[in-house]
């Protein structure tokens, strides 16, 4: 009996504390050796969140924890309430929020406890590119997600390589690209190596008032052999999912109707409205997709062998916004260890930046949105017909009428061919 009760007294202990600042919330992982037990609570005066972790021993030392951030003072032990227990103490330097959960082992990572901490007392505001220029016409917002991030590696090559670097750097080099043509302007989903949740990152981009949303990851494979990059688009089923969750959660009709919300009182009606908004936002958003994705595979074949000549679907969390255009850019395997020395290459990373802005600046110099200083700029008088189009979706396109298209350019059907060039009227 007392064998037993030595072998598991204790069995959890520490064995590191990793901290992850971001400009609004702060992550602290705790790395174990087993499943925590854990309750948590907070104290003011000062400010402190308190966790108790249940069987584990005193082994590693919190007071030598590098403290990053503006939210959390330091991380130390304090006198534990049970038996074979430990305290540990976060001195706050304000009162927050905090979300704690337990991860099981994957990958590289063993046990963990993770507290996320934030700041909802103010939403701190991030300097960018002036996206308005003197003449009222506005810039076309491109936000710039780089994949993984803090805790979250992403993948790593056979030589060490984080996933997470290689999505940064190329980021950074295509924010550049992008904020040094007028016209356009870039926004960062993150600003630095710490961890954004997927589900978080198309609210981001919302919030920012993006146009287009560039999502930038290396791809990776159990074997070496595959290589070459990919681009990736909401799939249909995924699109319409969200579609769904976004008409069932009321407050967030807001965003979507405006200054509508306000008018409308029939609950029923306003439901009603934001699904038909929604089914017209996607429509839109799906068409841009796809035609900046055939884009972006040509721009990039161009630069770096390509795994898909053609563009991808699926059900991407990243992806999961229905009312703005995003694409997933897979820029190489990571894992396969010629594509991983190019991929830590500043030489090539500028040159799948540069091939993702052309891209980029060539869909919307075809297709400006109105209202912005691009379409002032790059409006076309003439539009070049391709695969798949039709008179309706040209016309939507460019916000005109298929009649209007059909009358400048004498048209007696609707029937098109791939490369006839259209006249597009004035809208």
């Amino acid at each position: 009996m007392l064998l037993a009760s030595v072998s598991t007294f204790a069995a959890n202990q520490i064995e590191g504390v990793r901290i992850w600042p971001s400009p609004d919330s702060t992550r602290v992982v705790f790395d174990l050796k087993d499943k925590p037990q854990y309750s948590y609570f907070f104290l003011k005066n000062p400010h402190r969140l308190v966790i108790d972790l249940r069987e584990t021993k005193k082994i590693f030392e919190l007071e030598k924890t590098q403290v990053k951030g503006d939210l959390i003072k330091r991380v130390r032990y304090s006198r534990p309430e049970y038996k074979n227990s430990q305290r540990i103490v976060l001195d706050l330097n304000k009162s927050l929020q905090a979300g704690i959960f337990s991860l099981a082992p994957i990958g590289n990572y063993g046990d963990r406890l993770v507290v996320d901490l934030t700041d909802t007392s103010q939403k701190k505001q991030h300097d960018t590119k002036k996206q308005v220029d003197v003449g009222g016409r506005r810039d076309i917002v491109v936000a710039i997600d780089a994949g993984h991030g803090g805790e979250d590696p992403g993948s790593i090559g056979p030589s060490g390589l984080y996933e997470k670097k290689v999505t940064y750097q190329i980021a950074r080099k295509l924010e550049r690209l992008i904020n040094s043509e007028p016209g356009l302007s870039a926004v960062m989903i993150r600003t630095g190596d710490y961890y954004v949740d997927v589900n978080k990152r198309s609210v981001i981009a919302r919030q920012k008032k993006a146009d287009l949303l560039i999502s930038i990851h290396a791809d990776a494979f159990t074997s070496p052999q595959p290589r070459g990059g990919s681009v990736w688009m909401l799939s249909l089923r995924r699109a319409n999912t969200e579609i769904g969750r976004w008409i069932e959660q009321r407050e967030q009709h807001s965003e979507l109707l405006g200054g509508a919300g306000e008018i409308i009182k029939d609950t029923q009606n306003e439901k009603y409205l934001a699904k038909a908004l929604l089914d017209m936002s996607m429509d839109h958003s799906m068409s841009t997709s796809y035609a900046l994705s055939q884009e972006m595979v040509k721009q990039m074949g161009a630069v770096t062998k390509m795994h898909k000549r053609t563009p991808q679907t699926a059900s991407l969390g990243v992806l999961k916004s229905p009312d703005i255009p995003s694409l997933l850019i897979e820029t190489g395997f990571i894992s396969n260890p010629t594509e991983e020395v190019k991929l830590s290459q500043r030489e090539h990373q500028q040159k799948l930046a540069s091939a993702i802005a052309k891209a980029i600046k060539n869909h919307y110099r075809k297709y400006p949105p109105e209202g912005t200083l691009y379409a002032k700029m790059h409006r076309n008088k003439d539009h070049i017909v391709s695969k798949g189009e039709s008179l309706s979706v040209i016309a939507k396109r460019y916000a005109t009428t298929v009649s209007a298209i059909k009358d400048i350019n004498r048209l007696k059907s609707d029937v098109l061919h791939i490369g006839q060039t259209l006249k597009i009227p004035q809208s």
